[in-house]
């Protein structure tokens, strides 16, 4: 079991679980892993008694879901435990972009005052364009909302309060554009330097999603003409290479978007809750 909050101990150990180091998880029936575990093949074979697989958290992407599924293995996630969290990132990273916070914040501790330099652009009254409006995308366009912004988006599920366009129209006509996709097969590389292109000049583009969303070269390629702002808290690879930071149209946080105590604190309940009950339901 990855490091989580109490709570999933104290959840567990009430529940009748005995709770192993890590070091021994192959003697596992149940394990419960945050990002950072990558639950591959080799993983999975050597845990023999594995049953159940809890992601403590949203995506999934760190687990081999065609080889677990083959193995019979369960896996389950929490996908409402850090919405609020990565939702509150995503608009504090929209005005960090819109009004120069991070290098009004360095420019002014280094004992410049660049008040003119730093004129921003308000909200009130954007197109905000979601890419997938799961859980976390409707609380990003909530949030938007009371920000006086008009909100479309791009799934392939219809969602009638919103405005639905085309991929292209909508990285076309959105003065800002949030990326809210799980990494799959299909996701994977979709959002390269032929969409990013179609972006306005001094759009914004934020990704708190998964960073196998965009190649880090078409990144690269997008930054450097500097027509636009990115704003990252997800990388294809993780830390990201300094190529990718020099940029200073570029706003880069390190994958904090569930990084609050509350956010972690939900996760590991459900998490911990879920191991319980498959386990009690199947007694």
């Amino acid at each position: 079991m990855d490091d989580l909050d109490p709570v999933a101990e104290r959840i567990l150990r009430k529940g009748g679980m005995e709770i192993l180091p890590p070091e021994r998880y192959p003697e596992a029936h149940a394990i419960i892993v945050r990002s950072r575990t990558k639950v591959d093949r080799r993983f999975i074979d050597s845990a023999k008694n594995l049953r159940l697989i809890v992601r403590a958290g949203v995506g999934l992407d760190n687990i081999d879901l065609h080889y677990a599924q083959e193995r019979g293995i369960v896996v389950r996630n929490t996908p409402k435990a850090t919405v609020v969290s990565v939702a509150e990132l995503t608009l504090g990273l929209m005005l960090a972009a819109a009004r120069h916070i991070p290098k009004a914040h360095a420019t002014t501790k280094a004992g410049l005052w660049e008040k003119k330099r730093l004129k921003g652009v308000e909200l009130y009254g954007k197109t905000l364009g979601i890419v997938g409006l799961g859980n976390i995308g409707r609380a990003v366009a909530k949030r938007a909302e009371a920000f006086g912004m008009r909100v479309v988006y791009y799934d392939i599920y219809d969602a009638p309060e919103y405005e639905k366009l085309p991929l292209e129209e909508l990285f076309s006509v959105s003065d800002i554009v949030s990326l809210h996709l799980p990494l799959n097969e299909s996701t994977a590389g979709m959002i390269d330097y032929r969409l990013m292109s179609r972006m306005k000049d001094g759009a914004i583009l934020i990704n708190t999603a998964r960073g196998g969303l965009i190649p880090t070269e078409d990144l690269i390629r997008i930054l450097e003409e500097g027509r636009i702002t990115v704003a990252l808290d997800v990388y294809e690879k993780e830390p990201p290479p300094p190529e990718l930071l020099i940029y200073e149209n570029l706003i880069a946080t390190p994958h904090i978007g569930a990084q609050t105590y509350e956010a972690q604190r939900r996760a590991a309940e459900e998490a911990a809750r879920i191991v319980v009950d498959f386990f009690h339901e199947g007694a």
